[in-house]
Formats: C-alpha cells, structure tokens, sequence
C-alpha cells in the first residue's frame, strides 16, 4: 500500500490537475437532488434580490431624488425594503441547505472511507501510518464538508451575480461595459498561475499536517516507553519541528492565495476606478443619465466583489481538491485479499481441521526472504498442535495466514477441507478465535468487550464465558463490575486481566479452530495458572493451534512442530522431541530451564 499513500511529487501533481477527482466528490451530492435544488433555488433568488437593488437604486435616484416627489421616493423605499427582505430569506434558506447537504457529503465520505479500510487485511495497516489515515478521515472530510457546505454555494451565487450584473451592466451603457471587461484577460491570467501554485501547496500543507498527526498518535500510544526512557525532550523537539514544518507549508500556501486575492481584487477595483472616470465625463455630456451610473457603479461592484470572491473560492477548490484526492486514494486501494465469487460453501457443522499444503510465503517488504517456504501440515479435529522454534522461524505467520489475513504464493491453506482462499472470507472467520498474546481491549465496559467475540449475546452468556475464563473473581472488584469502563486500550487492567478478558471473548464465540499467540509469554507466575486454567477449558473439544515458548503449554500439546527457516524440521511429543536432542532440545535447554 505504500505506493498508494506515498506517491511521488510529479505523480500527485498530475492528479490534482484531474478535474474528475472534482466530479467524483460532487457526485456525493446526487443523493440529496432535492436539496441541492432547494439550494439552487433560494441563491438564485438571493442573486435576482440583489442584481433588482440595483434597479431599485436606479429608479430611486431617476425618478425620487431627481423630480423632488416625496410619494415616489417613498414607494422607491418600500420596493428596496421588499427587496432586502427576499433577499434575506433568502439567504437563510440557502445557508441551512447547503450546510446541511456538507455535513451529509462528509458524513457519507467519511463512512464510505471508513468502512473500505476497515476491510482492508493487515498488512495494509503494516505498511501506513494509522495517523496519515485519521487525519484523512477526520481534517480532509472536514475541510471537504466546509468548501461544499459554504464555498461552493457561495461561488455559484458570485457566478449568477457576474453573469447577471454584466448584463445589467450592458444594458446600463454598452460602452462602459467594453471598457471594464477590457481588463479582464489581466484579471484570469493571475488567477490561473496561482491557483496551480494554490493547489500544489495545498496538498503538500495537509501531508505535512498529517504526519503531525502520526507523529501525536506515535507517541500518545508508546507514552511509557517514552517516559520510561526519559525521551520527553526528544519527542517534544520532534513535534515542534513538524508542527513548524506544517505552519511552513500553511503560511506558503495562504502566501499565494492571498497573493491572488489581493492582486484580482487590485486590477478589478482599479478598473473600476478608470470607468467611473470615464462614465462621469459621460454624465456630464449628457450621455447617461445619474441613475443609470449610479446602477452600473452598483453592478460593477457586485461584479469585481464576485470576482475576487471566486478567485478565493478557486482557492478553497484547490485544498478541497488535494484533500479529495487524498481520500479517494484510500478508497481507490485495492484489497490484495481476492474473495471468490460465488464462494465455497464450508461443511457444516464446523470440524476445524486446518491443512497448509505446499506454502510457500514471504512477506512484500522481503521477497528474497521467504518466512514459509514448502510448509506442509496438518491438524486434525480436535487436535492440539503447539508451533515452536526461533525468533522469526515463521510461527505467527501461520496463524495470519489460518486466519486469511494474507494469502501465499504458493500452495493452498485448508479448512475443513476447503481452499481458504475459495470460501467466504466472514464465514471462515466466524468459526476460528484469536487470542493473541497482546489481546485488544476496546474504550466500552467489560460486558461489551467480551460481548465483542459474539454480538447480541446475553448478559448470561457473558457471564458464563467470563467465569470459565477464570474473569469473573476480578471483575468482581472493579467499582462497577461487567459495567466498568476499562478506559484506552483497558488501561485499568492489568496485562493477565486483559488475557482473561480476551480468553472469555474467545469462548463466547466458540470456535471450531482456536488459534493462541503467546498467549502467557508475558505473564508472572500467578497469571500465568490462571490464564493457563482458562485456556485449558477454552481449548477442551476444539482444535487448537498454539504459538508458544512456555514450557506448560508446550507439554499439554498432542503433537509440537519445531519450525525453523520457515521449514518444519522437527514434530512429535515433549518428551520425545527432548529426547532426539535436536532443535526442541536446544530451545527447551534455553528456555525451558524450569521444566520438571
């Protein structure tokens, strides 16, 4: 994935010039035609209010002040009265629908974002910072939700304005109007060349707002070692740097666009000032009347106002751009899990039987380094098989790839006889548990934590799994028992309590294949009966596939396969393995000091 998240410069240039990315996220908008035309509606109107003002003022200065009768300046009044109140209705019904059609693009952005990633396999998750991606879903939609629920709608009212206060402005003195949009081709050219620049910058500022972010989320998550190891300082001089580094990028970026505001604005309004000269000369030979200057001076403001308000929203186009652009790189990342369509239907009831033929596998970043090569096994129904050997030997890779979290080169991986690659992937999920040596713990109560393993089970069954998980004693004396919030990542727990918890869910789920990894690798002594008590009970009548370097656990397996170079080189019991004096009895004498 990285190439998708990290492309070259010259790369992402070429896609922020794609006006379809711009099209993709305004097609997020179709659902909601109704409102969208609600919009349309009430800013055309808000548009014809203020292009009828200047008629108004028009007839105000011609035929109110002009003739001295106070009954036609009254009724000029009451017209521009009527007038501001349609425009400011308006103007409100056109505020809350817009608003109301980002919040929704946004939302529906961020939830289509969101639940593509969350299918994405693990090692998407290896290769990309999780802080890159919350920025995505977070500062990129909201910008996003800002530009389509103001700006947008602000620039199509500017766009009718332009149109509609230029024909105005033609029918007011044709002349005076060749003159002002004699500047014009200076007022686009600028807008071109840095809105380009704009754009650029605006993706390079919210890149560099998201490693910001990364960097946060780094250290918030790895805040013990951080101050274990007194790298505070460290940290926090790492921070400050790319916090400036992103103010750098911002203040480049508002550099150019402020830069393109104030330099349309300057030609615009300067143009302005050339046509009220030559329109006074105009009114003084007679050849326009005051109330017609005085309604192309209106029109010509309301137009350079737009203008210059457009060149900003140019602006504001290129962040949402470059933040779109990031968004749909996340959605346009193709899953490198392929499911079959139809799938293989799995034999029913689960058996559990696991077979790896021929595996062959190695991971993206090494390809020369294969962590599997020509594996083949197999665990029968009810069976249990601990995998032991070296750091790095391949023992958890054969748990990613039982579970389908990746796939091998070669060879096939079956369950219950079926290619695991062929067979829906939630089904074949739905009947295998993971207890993985450091368990996940979710920011909800006990309940729903164990309830995570099964959703919908009852308060019984969560109950009955938390006791036989050897849970239920500790559970006991938090302050608000199974309703106890276990806070950020179960803070509140301690690492043995976090396994038990982990070991309940797994039971709730009752697989047909139970996969451990590690599961006591960092437990003292007294967690460690415990959680072993636990997982005797979870793995009684179900094949089970331990990853293990306790001796305890080892000893209980019906059968040990001795991994090595991603090879098995050695399998039989405990005690036969010790006796042949190979790889197990190097390792045992290693690391099995305490073994009776």
């Amino acid at each position: 994935m990285a190439g998708g998240m990290d492309r070259d410069p010259a790369s992402a240039q070429r896609g922020r010039a794609d006006p379809r990315v711009l099209r993709r996220l305004l097609g997020y908008a179709a659902p909601y035609r109704l409102q969208v035309a609600g919009a349309v509606l009430a800013l055309s109107a808000a548009s014809a209010a203020v292009l009828a003002f200047g008629s108004g003022l028009r007839w105000m200065v011609d035929h109110g002040f002009a003739t001295g009768t106070r009954d036609r300046l009254d009724e000029a009044l009451l017209a521009m009265l009527g007038i501001v109140a349609l425009l400011a209705a308006a103007t409100a019904a056109r505020a809350h629908l817009v608003a109301w059609i980002g919040e929704r693009v946004a939302a529906d952005l961020r939830r289509n974002v969101f639940d593509h990633v969350i299918g994405l396999s693990p090692g998407f998750f290896e290769t990309s910072r999780v802080g890159d991606i919350i920025s995505r879903l977070v500062a990129d939609t909201t910008l996003i939700q800002t530009v389509i629920g103001s700006s947008v709608s602000m620039a199509l009212r500017n766009v009718l304005l332009v149109v509609g206060g230029t024909t105005m402005m033609a029918v007011a003195s044709p002349r005076l109007t060749l003159v002002t949009f004699a500047v014009l081709p200076c007022v686009v050219v600028p807008i071109v060349f840095f809105g380009r620049r704009v754009r650029a910058l605006s993706r390079a500022s919210q890149d560099r707002l998201a490693d910001t972010g990364a960097d946060v989320e780094e250290t918030f998550n790895a805040i013990a070692t951080v101050q274990a190891f007194g790298r505070e300082a460290d940290r926090q001089s790492g921070f400050a740097a790319r916090v400036e580094a992103s103010v750098a990028a911002s203040q480049a970026r508002n550099r150019a666009r402020a830069g393109l505001a104030g330099m349309v604005i300057l030609l615009v309004f300067g143009a302005i000032g050339a046509v009220l000269w030559i329109g006074g000369h105009d009114m003084i030979d007679g050849r326009i009347s005051a109330g017609k200057l005085s309604a192309f001076v209106f029109y010509a403001v309301v137009v350079a106002g737009s203008v210059g308000s457009i060149s900003e929203f140019l602006g504001d186009l290129q962040r949402a751009a470059g933040a779109a652009e990031r968004l749909f790189e996340l959605l346009d990342t193709r899953p490198d899990l392929c499911v079959a369509d139809p799938p293989l239907p799995l034999p029913t009831p689960a058996r559990g039987a696991l077979r790896f033929e021929g595996v062959r596998f190695a991971y993206p970043s090494r390809p020369a380094a294969p962590a599997l090569e020509g594996l083949d096994f197999a665990i029968e129904p009810g069976e249990t098989v601990a995998l032991v050997g070296p750091s790095g030997a391949g023992k958890s890779t054969v748990l990613n790839l039982a579970m389908r979290f990746r796939d091998p080169q070669d060879g096939r991986v079956l369950f219950d006889g079926v290619d695991v690659a062929a067979c829906d992937l939630a089904l074949l999920r739905a009947r295998i548990a993971l207890v993985p040596q450091e368990p996940a713990i979710f920011a909800a109560d006990v309940a729903a934590n164990i309830a995570f393993g099964r959703p919908g089970a009852s308060e019984a069954e969560v109950r009955t799994a938390a006791e036989a998980a050897q849970a239920a004693e500790f559970i006991s004396r938090l302050p608000d028992g199974y309703a106890t919030h276990l806070g950020e990542k179960g803070q509140r727990l301690s690492v043995g309590q976090k396994q038990r918890i982990a070991i309940a869910r797994a039971m709730l789920r009752d697989p047909a294949l139970l996969l451990l990894d590690e599961a006591t690798s960092a437990l003292d002594a007294e967690s460690e009966r415990l959680v072993q008590i636990a997982l005797d009970r979870l793995s009684r009548g179900r094949t089970t596939l331990v990853v293990a370097h306790r001796l305890a656990t080892v000893q209980r397996a019906d059968r040990i396969l001795v991994l090595n170079g991603g090879r098995i080189v050695e399998q039989g019991t405990h005690e036969a393995l010790r006796a042949a004096g190979g790889v197990y009895a190097r390792l045992a004498a290693l690391q099995f000091l305490t073994a009776p």
